[in-house]
């Protein structure tokens, strides 16, 4: 039963690439039914290891850093990170899950990959841990199991979010777009200079739904519709999604030519390398540009209003959380790891070395960017629709969209099309909470 509990988390988690110390104790087994405690320090004179993984390998010298700082407080516990390929995570999960020779704390995918995990038995619940209640519980919800427990300590925050070059747009007297007609505006005007508008990468169609996401708001809103959504009140066929699939469709002339076909990494060149003049990702793609190019003059806009004046919320959501493995020899130990994550020196120190987001309340970004960012989330947010609520069924109705995204640009499926197979996915399984 758990080892399909933990393939359904793999299988669950497929879309996001783009994303057990020994056998139980009866230590462990107490913990198994109840909730979580605050930690506790090991017996004097001893020393305990708490080994920790994490699909972020290019993350590691923040890491050793964030473990050092713990250490310092908690002498007698020792944490070994081991990272691994974001491609071969969840494969090694499984393996050292089922086989209970694994890891006390794991990196968890968000929203159904933590369910899944949660729901097979492999994790403790967190609830009554220190510092669990000040996380806002939208991003709580992202670490929740089907028992609505928490089962982890949401780690940082994605935005969605275009990104643009402030001196192309400068060099040829443009202006940041506020709308979708302006934005349409933008392109066409940097596209007679020899400009790629935007460098668009289509091959793994998770980036599609990712710029469809800030496009989409200039098509459906915001909130209000993502709830309508929720409620089962509309649906995917919905003239107003139908008209956010029509506005991707729109945008194919102003991508690199043959986009479907390029990898990401060759559309991030073309935008830190000045060919193309915006790029539509998530927010963590900031520390990558400033590493390639940290002359580049960098900005974002969040989204693009419906009309002049309208709003332009960001998109958010969890890029996965930390959790406890209820096999773990040393849970209580553990336990202490999490209620640093889950403090607001960690959440300072998270978004200080690595310039992200924190759902930590308090933080205070250095990194005008991720300030920006920072304030935005918090006064005008909505949820990424397709990652935060549609990402079940098998293949989830996500992977469903991206891939009929994928099908339009090829001319194999219109929008309607699109907009059809979409929903006869969430037909499967989309339960509409009232």
């Amino acid at each position: 039963m758990k080892r399909a509990g933990v393939w359904l988390f793999c299988a669950c988690l497929v879309f996001v690439l783009a994303a057990c110390s020994g056998s139980p104790s009866s230590t462990a087994g107490d913990q198994s039914s109840g909730n979580a405690q605050p930690g506790a320090e090991p017996a004097k004179g001893e020393t305990v290891e708490l080994v920790m993984y994490s699909w972020r390998p290019e993350d590691k010298d923040a890491y050793a850093a964030f473990i050092a700082e713990f250490e310092k407080r908690h002498p007698a516990i020792k944490v070994k990170f081991k990272p691994f390929k974001s491609t071969e995570y969840n494969t090694i999960l499984t393996n050292s899950l089922t086989s209970g020779t694994g890891p006390d704390i794991v990196q968890l995918r968000p929203y159904a990959g933590t369910r899944a995990m949660a729901d097979a038995g492999y994790l403790l619940p967190l609830d009554d841990l220190k510092g669990i209640r000040e996380i806002p519980q939208s991003y709580l919800d992202a670490a929740r199991g089907s028992d609505h427990k928490v089962y982890g300590v949401p780690l940082s925050i994605n935005s969605a979010v275009i990104f643009y070059n402030k001196k192309l747009f400068a060099d040829n007297g443009l202006q940041p777009p506020q709308t979708w007609d302006e934005f349409l505006q933008v392109c066409r005007a940097l596209q007679q200079k020899g400009i790629i508008p935007i460098a668009q990468s289509g091959k793994a169609a998770y980036l599609l739904s990712i710029t469809h996401s800030v496009i989409g708001i200039s098509a459906y809103g915001g909130g209000d519709f993502v709830d309508k959504m929720v409620k089962g009140e509309t649906t995917f066929k919905d003239p107003a999604f139908l008209d956010s699939i029509k506005k991707m469709q729109e945008l194919a002339p102003f991508f690199p030519p043959d986009f479907v076909g390029i990898d990401d990494k060759d559309a991030q060149a073309l935008f830190y390398t000045g060919k193309a003049a915006m790029y539509i990702n998530g927010s963590y793609r900031l520390e990558t540009f400033e590493k390639q190019n940290p002359d580049m003059p960098l900005d974002v806009i969040p989204s693009l209003a419906k009309e002049k004046g309208g709003d332009t919320p960001i998109v958010n959501w969890v890029d996965g959380s930390y959790g406890v493995v209820k096999a773990s020899r040393h849970p209580e130990e553990a336990k202490l790891f999490m209620e640093f994550l889950a403090s607001r020196e960690f959440g300072q120190l998270f978004s200080d070395e690595l310039n992200r987001v924190s759902p930590i309340p308090g933080v205070t970004p250095k990194h005008p960017l991720v300030q920006k960012m920072t304030q935005l989330s918090e006064t005008s947010m909505v949820p990424f629709l397709m990652l935060v609520h549609f990402g079940e069924g098998t293949p989830t109705t996500k992977t469903a969209f991206e891939d009929s995204l994928q099908g339009m640009y090829i001319n194999k499926l219109t929008v309607e099309q699109v907009a059809e197979a979409t929903q006869a996915s969430a037909d499967k399984w989309f339960v509409p909470k009232k």
